[in-house]
Parts: C-alpha cells; sequence; structure tokens
C-alpha cells in the first residue's frame, strides 16, 4: 500500500512528526517498507501567470514571456517549452533558486534577450511525471506564493507492507483509523451525502452466482463529460501512491478504491444489452480486455455480462467491449461485494494481478459498497457533471458475511498477556477499533464483555483476536519485561515407559532415515490408498495438491520415495511419526488425532557387493523390523500377525498386526495398481503402527538360570497349509511352559511326500528343568504332550 503522508493527516491529525509516525505504524502491525520524499530539496520557485507569450525574434524554438509573480513589475522569461502560452498558471525558478543538482539560476541573455528566471517541467523539479512541458497548474493556484508549499512537496510517500487479514488497510480510511485509534483521535472522514437522484433510469441486475456475489450495486449516470479534467488535487494523491492518470472516470473510481478500500467499475451504458448478469463463465466463452488481451475463460471465472456478451472479469479486470471511451456520455457505475475465493484463484491464474483484485481476494468490508458508490457518485458530479439514477441493489443477506458475537474475559486476558490491563483502558481501545460492546458484566474485579467486531475485520472471529488488538493498540513495548518465576522440581517417570525416541533410535540402527512430511496432503494419492474413508478438506488450502488431512502418514512417505527415486536414490528405508487425522463426529472437534509411526522400505536388502547377490527387500525384511520394535517394549510374544486385506496393498502380502486381539497397526507390499499410479516401477513396502500402545513396555524381572543341562528334541509334523506356523509355535509354547524354554521353526516343506493342501513343519523343541536333570522318559512325555496338543487343536500328525 502506497499513500502520501499529507493524504493520511487529512483524515487524522496527530501532533506527532514523521519518525514517531513510521514508529506509530509499524507498531500497530503496518510495516512501513520505505519512506521517499515527494520531491528532491530546491528553493526559489514560485507560482507565476503568463500574461503574454511571443514568439523569440531572434529563434524559431524559443518565445518571450511576460510572469506576473503578484508584485508590481513582471518578470521576463524566454522558455523554449511547446505548451507555453498566455493565461497559464506555471512554475518559475526565479533568480537565485536552487533546483536538484544544485543548479543555480541567473539572470542570464538569449539570443539577444533577458532572460529572469526560468519556467519549469516536472522532471526539471525531480518529481516524477508522465507529462511533457512546463508545469500546467489550475486556474485557482495562487500566484506568487512557493511552489513547493503549495503542492506539498515536503510531503513523505510512504510504502506499507499489509499482511493478508488486514486487507482493511489497503485504504487510507484503514491506515487512518489505526492512526486515529492508537492517538486517540477522531477520524476526520470527508463528508459523504446522498447524491440528489434527477432521473429514474435503471438496469436491472441477475445474480445468478450468489455465493460468490452476494451484493452487488449498480446505478445510471448520464450526461456525462469524459473530456473534463481530473481535479489537480485528485492528480496530485493519485500520483503519489503510484497509479497513472487515464481519465476522470477511472482517476475516481481509482481514488475512492485507494480512499475507502472499495473496488468500484465504470461500463459504457450505451454497451450493455438489456440488463446486467453476474453468473460463471460458460465453455468456450472469450473476453478482450480493456488493455487489448484476449482471454479463454475457464467455467470456474466469475464473469460481469449482459444478454450476449461477457463485459468484465468480476472484481479484476474490465472488457474493452464495455470500457469508457472519450465518446462515452452515459455510464452505469457497479459497486460489489464479491467473496474473496471467487476471486484469488482465476486473479493468478490469468496472470491479472489488479489493484481491485489484490483487495477483493484478501476481503473488503461488505457493509462498504453503498458507502463507495455515493461517494464516486458524487466526485463524478462534480467533476464531469450529469444526471444521476437510483441505486439497484441486489443483496443475499443470508450468504453476506456476518460478525459474530464473542466474549471477552479478563481472566483470560490477563493470563495470555502476563500483565494485566485496566478494564477502562481496555474499553477504550475496543471502541476505537470499532467494537460494539453488547453486554458488561463485573463480578469480584473480574469482568466480562459481550463483543461484535466491525464489519471491516472479518478476520476476528476468537476470544484470543480480540486479545490480540487490545495489546496490538496498548503497545506491546509497554508490557513489562518480567523473568517468569517457576520452582523446579526433579521429574519423574514409569520404568515401564518406552519413549517414541528409543523407537526411533532402532531404526535408524537399522537402516532408516527419519523423515517430516506435510499434513496437508494431495486428495488424488490419498484417494488411490483410503477409497473407502473420507477425508477432512481445507477450507483455504496452500494448493490443490495440498488440500487434505492426511489420514495416515504413507501419503506422504510414498510422495518421498516418489521424489527420491525421480532423483537416482534407488535403495530407501524412511520411516515417520506424527499424527493421522479421521473425522469422528463424536469428537469435540469432529475429528480423531491419532499418533502413529510408519515406515517405507524399496530397493536391494544389501549394497552392491562382489561377494553378495542380488536380492530384493521383501515381506519378511519389513516383518523382522516391526518384531524388533514390538520387542523393544517386551511385548513381542503378545503380537500376532494376521494375514488381512488392506485396500492399499497387494493381496497375498498384507497382514495387521494385534496386540492382545487388539488391532494396533498394518503391514504390507503396496498394491501394483496403487504404485503404477505413481509411475513406481516396484511395490515398496509399508508399515503403520500405533506405538503409544507399545510405550507402556513390560517390567523386565530376574529369575535364576538353571544350572542343568538342556536338551533339544526335533519333530517334523504335517498340517493343513492354511494354518499360520506362528499358531503352531504359540501352542508349543502354552502346554509345556514349564519345561519347554524355546520353541522354533527351522524348516517348511512341501512337495513329494505331503499331500497337496498340506505343509511340513520341522520344529526344534529346547527342554530344561530348573530342579534337576531330565530323564529320557520326562522329555518324551513333554514331547508327546506337545505333540498331542498340536494334534488336537490343528488335527497335526507326526510325519
Amino acid at each position: 500500500m502506497k499513500f502520501s503522508e499529507f493524504w493520511l493527516r487529512e483524515w487524522v491529525q496527530p501532533e506527532i512528526n514523521t519518525e514517531i509516525l513510521i514508529e506509530q505504524l509499524t507498531m500497530v502491525g503496518l510495516e512501513v517498507e520505505t519512506v521517499e520524499p515527494a520531491a528532491p530539496p530546491f528553493s526559489g520557485v514560485l507560482i507565476g501567470h503568463v500574461l503574454e507569450c511571443h514568439p523569440h525574434p531572434n529563434a524559431d524554438k524559443l518565445k518571450v514571456t511576460k510572469i506576473h509573480l503578484g508584485q508590481d513589475r513582471l518578470y521576463d522569461v524566454v522558455c523554449g517549452a511547446q505548451n507555453c502560452r498566455p493565461g497559464l498558471k506555471v512554475a518559475i525558478a526565479t533568480v537565485g533558486a536552487v533546483l536538484p543538482g544544485s543548479f543555480k539560476i541567473k539572470k542570464t541573455k538569449l539570443r539577444g534577450i533577458i532572460s529572469e528566471g526560468m519556467l519549469c517541467a516536472f522532471d526539471e523539479l525531480g518529481i516524477p511525471s508522465d507529462e511533457t512541458g512546463i508545469i500546467e497548474l489550475p486556474e485557482n493556484a495562487p500566484i506568487g506564493i512557493s511552489f513547493r508549499e503549495w503542492l506539498h512537496l515536503d510531503d513523505n510517500i510512504f510504502q506499507i507492507n499489509v499482511t493478508p487479514n488486514r486487507s482493511d488497510c489497503l485504504s487510507i480510511l484503514g491506515v487512518a483509523r489505526e492512526i486515529a485509534t492508537i492517538n486517540r483521535l477522531p477520524l476526520l472522514e470527508p463528508n459523504i451525502n446522498k447524491v440528489t437522484e434527477k432521473i429514474q433510469e435503471k438496469r436491472w441486475i441477475r445474480v445468478e452466482a450468489p455465493e460468490a456475489c452476494p451484493r452487488y450495486l449498480g446505478r445510471v449516470i448520464k450526461g456525462i463529460c469524459v473530456k473534463a479534467k481530473t481535479p489537480f488535487w485528485m492528480q496530485k494523491k493519485l500520483k503519489r501512491s503510484g497509479l497513472r492518470l487515464i481519465d476522470p472516470v477511472i482517476d475516481v473510481t481509482n481514488y475512492v478504491l485507494l480512499e475507502l478500500g472499495q473496488p468500484l467499475h465504470a461500463f459504457d451504458l450505451e454497451k450493455i444489452e438489456h440488463e446486467i448478469i453476474v453468473r460463471w463463465a460458460k465453455k468456450g466463452e472469450e473476453l478482450t480486455l480493456l488493455d487489448g488481451r484476449t482471454l479463454h475463460l475457464n467455467p470456474k471465472t466469475l464473469v460481469i455480462t449482459d444478454h450476449t456478451k461477457v463485459l468484465a472479469l468480476a472484481g479484476i479486470f474490465g472488457g474493452q467491449n464495455s470500457g469508457i471511451t472519450e465518446q462515452t456520455e452515459h455510464l452505469f457505475l457497479e459497486s460489489a461485494f464479491f467473496h474473496p475465493t471467487a476471486i484469488v484463484a482465476q486473479a493468478r491464474q490469468y496472470g491479472l494481478q489488479t489493484e481491485a483484485a489484490h483487495r477483493y481476494e484478501r476481503g473488503v468490508d461488505p457493509q462498504l459498497q453503498y458507502k463507495a458508490i455515493e461517494r464516486a457518485t458524487q466526485l463524478l458530479i462534480e467533476i464531469c457533471g450529469g444526471e444521476v439514477g437510483p441505486i439497484i441493489d441486489v443483496s443475499s443477506p443470508a450468504i453476506l458475511s456476518k460478525t459474530q458475537h464473542i466474549t471477552l474475559r479478563s481472566t483470560k486476558l490477563d493470563r495470555l498477556l502476563g500483565y494485566q490491563i485496566k478494564f477502562d483502558q481496555a474499553l477504550d481501545i475496543l471502541q476505537h477499533l470499532g467494537f460494539q460492546i453488547q453486554e458488561k458484566e463485573h463480578t469480584q474485579g473480574a469482568y466480562r464483555l459481550q463483543l461484535r467486531p466491525p464489519s471491516w475485520r472479518f478476520d476476528i472471529t476468537l476470544e484470543e483476536d480480540v486479545i490480540e488488538e487490545i495489546a496490538r493498540i496498548y503497545g506491546y513495548h509497554r508490557i513489562p519485561e518480567t523473568p517468569i518465576k517457576s520452582e523446579l522440581s526433579i521429574g519423574s517417570s514409569s520404568q515401564n515407559e518406552c519413549a517414541l525416541t528409543r523407537f526411533k533410535t532402532l531404526l535408524t540402527d537399522r537402516g532408516y532415515q527419519e523423515a517430516i512430511t506435510y499434513s496437508f496432503v494431495d486428495p488424488k494419492i490419498q484417494l488411490l490408498l483410503h477409497p473407502d474413508e473420507d477425508a477432512l478438506f481445507l477450507p483455504n488450502p496452500i494448493s490443490a495438491d495440498m488440500s487434505v488431512m492426511r489420514l495416515s502418514l504413507l501419503t506422504g512417505l510414498l510422495c518421498a520415495v516418489v521424489y527420491n527415486k525421480n532423483r537416482q536414490q534407488t535403495t530407501l528405508r524412511l520411516f515417520e511419526s506424527g499424527l493421522r487425522f479421521i473425522p469422528d463426529s463424536s469428537q469435540p472437534l469432529g475429528v480423531k488425532q491419532e499418533q502413529v509411526l510408519s515406515g517405507i522400505i524399496t530397493g536391494k536388502r544389501f549394497p552392491e557387493h562382489w561377494d553378495f547377490s542380488s536380492q530384493p527387500l521383501d515381506f519378511y525384511d519389513m516383518k523382522g523390523d516391526l518384531e524388533a520394535l514390538v520387542d523393544l517394549s517386551g511385548k513381542l510374544p503378545l503380537i500376532q500377525f494376521k494375514a488381512e486385506p488392506h485396500c492399499a496393498l497387494h493381496t497375498g502380502q498384507s497382514a495387521a498386526l494385534y496386540l492382545n486381539e487388539e488391532k494396533i497397526g498394518w503391514m504390507g507390499l503396496i498394491h501394483p495398481k496403487c504404485a503404477q499410479a505413481l509411475s513406481l516401477k516396484e511395490s515398496p513396502l509399508v508399515f503403520e503402527i500405533e506405538w503409544r500402545k507399545l510405550t507402556d513396555s513390560v517390567t523386565p524381572y530376574v529369575k535364576k538360570i538353571s544350572c542343568f543341562p538342556s536338551n533339544r528334541r526335533d519333530i517334523a509334523i504335517i498340517v493343513d497349509e492354511k494354518i499360520p506356523a506362528e499358531e503352531i509355535l504359540k501352542e508349543c509354547r502354552k502346554v509345556t511352559v514349564n519345561q519347554i524354554v524355546d520353541v522354533n521353526l527351522f524348516d517348511l516343506y512341501q512337495g513329494e511326500g505331503v499331500s497337496k493342501g498340506y505343509k511340513s513343519l520341522a520344529i526344534s523343541l529346547v527342554v530344561q528343568d530348573a530342579e534337576h536333570t531330565l530323564k529320557e522318559d520326562e522329555i518324551a512325555a513333554t514331547v508327546a504332550t506337545c505333540v498331542s496338543a498340536l494334534k488336537k487343536k490343528f488335527q497335526a500328525s507326526l510325519r
């Protein structure tokens, strides 16, 4: 936002210098990026009146003028400007004047004629301008006074950085409101009165997209003179705000835009057929802009049309076929509220970063449209003349942004600030900021306020937002810096607790690297992995591929693998810990957040080596990593891997993890269709577990080591191939828990000698007793008990 200090001080008049004004703007959150003088130093330049202007007798391109400076005599000045003429008010550098660059004006003789000064152009005074020739001042410019003082060239040009939530400060009104509040001064707004309607002509308005345009105002103004000259005072303010002059109609709409922050647009009334329509563009429609470019519109573009053609991109840019020209006599003036979401994406897509779009995409005051159209009408009538028709208002009150009621508690204000601001001070700040105080309640020194934010502060929705406003205006520098006092005590922790860092360390030791991905993911990729699950969509996403909250960490890890694979990384082991977000209406915020630990592996088991064969990572590599993780908590004997289908995993190569019959995670090979959609040549292996289920570890205990020898006996049993070997081993441990100290599967066989549909499992049983040496008959009895149990439960038979 660029504006002049002089214009700001017309609205609010604090008795402070420029340095303090800069500090105040910065402290309220409007960072001042640059401050530049409106003009470089110069002196001795006065306003003069050209009474005579004759060709120079000895030079074709020079003129001899007589300049009146309000004194008894006239000054002779030789000038070469083509626009010099009698009756013109000019800026004259008198004898002794010092211009930029230390150029001193002296009395001199040009081609035999004495010249007592110099008629100045803007560039000769160091003032940026598109105009050529000497400066032409308005007829009411007072002669004989300092040109610098009359034009307020000791002014400063401010460039401030406005944060996206403070679009109300993209105007002189908004900035002045902040300065008035911090200095507790009145706001000197211009008188904006309702313009008298002299005609009844209308253009009917039809809004077909009320969700994108909840309010649209328009009025007809007939009989204007576009060739009128924009007032010098308005030219000065527009130029110092960085806008170029075009014609009085556009200059007025730009002026109101800077003054109030409400974009306006003027159409040539004669080029509008029947009515104004606000709708979404249709496929194949085109629009030629005012600058001559032709756009091919997409159906998500909000446009202003009549019955036959597109007139403008709503809130962004006008069209050539309805623009104001020198022949325009009647116009239709638009003042609308367009929803930010209808503007932001389209302005960027078409590469049209206009002043109007800049404000609409951040949001404008939904109550400002009447004030702006009356202000613009008032200025147009004063400058261009004309007759005014009634305002046509098409609004959807149910859709328009409405400020909500907020409760402010002094207890929370004091707690968040760590400092107590008196009630009268807080109330005064809120009232100056435009808050409506609807209810006050005092209870034992504490107070509670029911507030309603002003319409221009639609970013204030929470109690914390109100507290921030109080602190901002009160001044953060006024809150004392007090060291935090706290009594430290030795913390306690459970010996059963297994920290997340321990799990991370184990994975790192096994060759994994920790990844940190965004909680916002691409909905298309997430849909591949979780086709049957609903996700939380963000109302204002950073981009289209970061518009939903993740249902698992798998989406981000897969994208990380794709990114690395595209950069020639063939073997990857990644893990991540974080939250997943599952929609759940039973939760306070409608979402259930679960802390999970996930991993992904792909590539070769070992680095390339002459003594190793090239072996790809497989299901059992990841199963081993998971078993190592579980073993940290001492719960490995309680864990079961059960074959279960998963929508994101390959059928037959996916398993669920159960802890005491409770499902705590899953693992397996990514489904080939998902891998293909992500352009992966090979499917990675993944896992995801609820790590909090493993943090409560089993406490180890000491037991006496048997001093008697152990004995190993091997058995080979035949069982149905569908029975997991894990179930067999679990049963062996259970039935002879006192003497069998170790059970291990060391061979699996299917083939000749074993019926189809069955498998042979070779199991080693290590038996030992803590009290005595086992005899052969005792060992045989133990093994027989184990075999009997397997036969009874699984119909197993010895091979």
